[in-house]
């Protein structure tokens, strides 16, 4: 059973894990359910928060600031810290959503109960879905044969491209159904479900650490180079031993590296990076994988504080980031939204873990918008990252019984 404790105004719950109780976390999951509530499941802990107490004031200051002061204001003495939880946009200035709930339940790591095992919900009977496609997979196709031609020419050295898929229900989606199965199918990801408008929720399972903070230790998980996975175990085995020699793959994965070590070594008195990637696998795709770890100089700088500095990497942006947001801008008919923004939580010791947001969708009424995209290279295909983003299509795809 989950133990909140207790906060003047707020029910807070404890932040370090805990031993398993079989069904604890899934019962969170299970929990969720649309509108007030907010759900995060990290393979540290399992959170679902409810209700609003107080949201992140929008007066200009740079948001690690705001949130540091919010979170501040509301501590108590000999109380539990206070958190928020919530998402951070793609774009610089954008307003996040970002709140402190008036309370959260805490249990351990979703793939730390044995009940996760067992069967998720049926999925959605897809045969009513409408899909479009947008821009279409050969307007997606000539946006990134433009940009590798563009590089080749030394306008810059990578951007990453995105597209979507709005699919539209005979009748309103069951997102707490949603939430299940994505979180079910990957137990060890990063599943989430937040609110970010009115009648508009952000829902999705990143792979993706962008970056944690517990006391002094940091840590960050920089993925960058793909490849989509099989159903054949040896055709699965034979791509996994493929992405770790590409050199297209590699070279993508080395810059983001680098760029992830130069942003986080000002902050940091030690800070180890390895050598060579490894690979992470979800349900649909292999990722090329490097964990940073580090210690923090000044306790001071809060995750977010570390998240800022990161975000965007060369992973969900490009190279320069300047050149390549506005790449970006001239080659997607899109706002991205909350896509490739941050999603996580905070605490008032500075504490919290942040996310990528990819694998994701913003549902609105029976609306439900899906992104995807690739990194752009001067050795990429069009044909191939069109279809890696159709692969990464499929993690919600299956999630909703819809096809591509």
């Amino acid at each position: 059973m989950t133990t909140p404790l207790r906060q003047p105004g707020l029910a807070i719950a404890e932040q370090d894990p805990s031993p398993v109780t079989p069904g604890e976390a899934v019962a969170l999951l299970d929990a969720y359910r649309p509108g007030t509530d907010r759900f995060l499941a990290t393979p540290r802990r399992t959170l679902l928060a409810h209700g609003t107490a107080a949201e992140v004031p929008d007066d200009g200051r740079p948001l690690p600031q705001r949130v540091h002061d919010l979170l501040n204001a509301l501590r108590q003495p000999g109380e539990p810290a206070p958190l928020l939880l919530g998402a951070v946009p793609f774009a610089p200035g954008a307003r996040p959503s970002l709140a402190v709930p008036m309370s959260v339940r805490s249990a351990p790591a979703l793939c730390e109960d044995p009940l996760i095992a067992l069967p998720a919900p049926d999925a959605v009977d897809g045969a009513g879905w409408q899909v479009r496609e947008w821009p279409p997979a050969e307007g997606y196709a000539a946006a990134v044969a433009s940009a590798v031609h563009r590089i080749r020419a030394g306008e810059f050295d990578k951007v990453v491209l995105a597209r979507t898929l709005e699919l539209t229900a005979p009748h309103m989606p069951d997102l707490p159904a949603m939430v299940n199965r994505l979180a079910r199918r990957d137990p060890s990801g990063y599943t989430f479900a937040v609110p970010t408008g009115p009648d508009r929720t952000l829902l999705g399972a990143s792979p993706e650490l962008l970056v944690a903070r517990q006391g002094g230790l940091l840590t960050a998980n920089p993925l960058a180079g793909s490849a989509q996975r099989s159903t054949d175990l040896a055709e699965d085995v034979r791509r996994a031993a493929a992405l770790l020699e590409s050199p297209k793959d590699l070279h993508e994965h080395a810059v983001v590296v680098d760029a992830v070590r130069d942003a986080l070594a000002p902050f940091c008195r030690r800070l180890e990076v390895p050598e060579r990637p490894t690979l992470v696998r979800t349900a649909t795709m292999w990722h090329l994988s490097t964990t940073v770890t580090g210690e923090v100089a000044d306790p001071s700088v809060t995750a977010l504080d570390l998240a800022s500095a990161l975000h965007p990497t060369p992973a969900v942006c490009g190279t320069p980031t300047d050149v390549a947001r506005t790449v970006i801008a001239e080659s997607e008919p899109f706002d991205r939204g909350a896509y490739t923004g941050l999603v996580g939580w905070q605490d008032a010791d500075g504490d919290g873990e942040w996310v990528v947001t990819i694998r994701c969708a913003e549902a609105e009424g029976r609306t439900l918008r899906l992104f995807a995209g690739a990194g752009v290279v001067g050795d990429s295909s069009p044909e191939a990252e069109t279809a890696e983003t159709a692969a990464k299509f499929r993690t919600f795809l299956d999630a909703v019984g819809a096809a591509l």
